[in-house]
């Protein structure tokens, strides 16, 4: 592994010039400097992230995970590439595959799994499960397709309300790209020029059609009109990280708000209920695997910077795989919440009503 000595070494990069296209706007630079560290850092996230998923993928198959559960294995250089390039001073809030997001904003592996699971551990306290997660700085997790939306545009007016140089980033699917609310969330967010990057993660399937069955345009960074859009080679975490900076800079100069696309692929199901093949072929499914994998891509760039060794990198693996299974034995040893947990964090203390029902009178609780 990369000793402290030379963490500090910097990489001059050139994306390739298919890494973005423009709406409106002029392409970021394709050169990229950063050091040996978050070189690292980056791999070492999408690489516990993938173990974390995948636990959480066994968790369910044991039926130890109820309801629903969308996980991210494929798309982990989203999450990883734009947090690369914020700060805790920015916000993020996106839709129900939520587990990266969560997890790269600072929530614990086993907070996560033991959310999913139900237990008093979990990030919301056993209450939130697979689509309610939350983390500084990141506003969930949301069940409700689109809604996420204009509750982003609502966090970057409070930005630029209380003149906070931040930006906020509101992730949804190609599948919520037909929404309404989508459309009413880009006329606010341009009208008051508004630090927000709408960001449609583009991974080719709304639960099960194709984007091309559902949209009149698959050109989803050209969606906001007026707004000007850049497409993402979402698969590389570095494109990702690039095109974030650029955003962020955008927004926060006080050119309004952005569209922004992210093409990427996921491995499973749109959930865990879902095989994912009767609606797209196996081949297809390890074609991407096998060319176009942000982890195996980042690691072939480690590898020709020289910023590490083969052995190096397997170290790294080795240790997410027991960073993670150990976060999971703790889950696991996590017990349920009580009862009387089930009307907490409804209200905020001191704005309760004299009480709230329950399925029956019986089950009213009164404060």
């Amino acid at each position: 592994m990369a000793s402290a000595t030379d963490a500090s070494e910097k990489f001059s990069i050139t994306l390739p010039e298919s890494s973005f296209e423009m709406y409106k706007a002029d392409a970021p630079s394709l050169d990229v400097e950063i050091s040996k560290e978050e070189l690292l850092d980056m791999y070492t996230k999408m690489t516990t992230m993938r173990r974390m998923e995948m636990a959480a993928d066994g968790l369910y198959k044991a039926k130890k995970i109820r309801g629903f559960c969308h996980l991210c294995n494929g798309q982990e250089a989203v999450s990883v590439g734009i947090e690369s390039a914020i700060t805790l001073q920015d916000n993020v809030i996106t839709a129900y595959r939520c587990h990266g997001f969560a997890y790269v904003r600072g929530a614990s592996i086993k907070g996560i799994l033991a959310e999913l699971m139900g237990r008093v551990d979990g990030v919301s306290k056993g209450k939130g499960g697979s689509m309610h997660m939350f983390s500084p700085s990141f506003y969930g997790g949301n069940g409700i397709v689109g809604a996420q939306v204009p509750l982003g545009a609502g966090i970057a007016f409070t930005q630029k309300y209380l003149d906070i140089p931040s930006v906020t980033f509101a992730l949804y699917g190609d599948g919520a790209s037909n929404q309404g609310q989508v459309f009413e969330a880009y006329n606010m967010a341009k009208l008051w020029d508004l630090p927000c990057v709408f960001v449609c993660e583009n991974n080719k399937y709304g639960m099960g059609t194709a984007a091309n069955r559902s949209s009149g345009s698959t050109e989803y960074h050209t969606r906001g009109d007026y707004i000007p859009g850049i497409k993402v080679n979402g698969m590389d975490v570095l494109a990702v990280r690039r095109a974030a900076q650029w955003a962020k800079e955008w927004t926060t100069s006080g050119k309004g708000p952005l569209v922004m696309e992210l093409t990427t692929y996921r491995y499973g199901g749109h959930s865990m209920s879902d095989p994912g093949t009767t609606y797209r072929t196996r081949e297809e499914i390890q074609h991407m695997r096998s060319t176009s994998d942000p982890i195996t891509g980042l690691k072939q760039r480690l590898i020709e910077l020289g910023a590490a060794t083969e052995e190096d990198l397997k170290a790294i693996d080795k240790e997410a795989r027991k960073v993670v299974d150990q976060a999971l034995k703790e889950a696991e040893a996590s017990p349920e919440p009580e009862m009387k947990e089930f009307f907490t964090d409804v209200y905020v203390a001191g704005t309760e009503p004299e009480s709230i029902r329950g399925r029956v009178p019986e089950e009213t609780k009164f404060f």
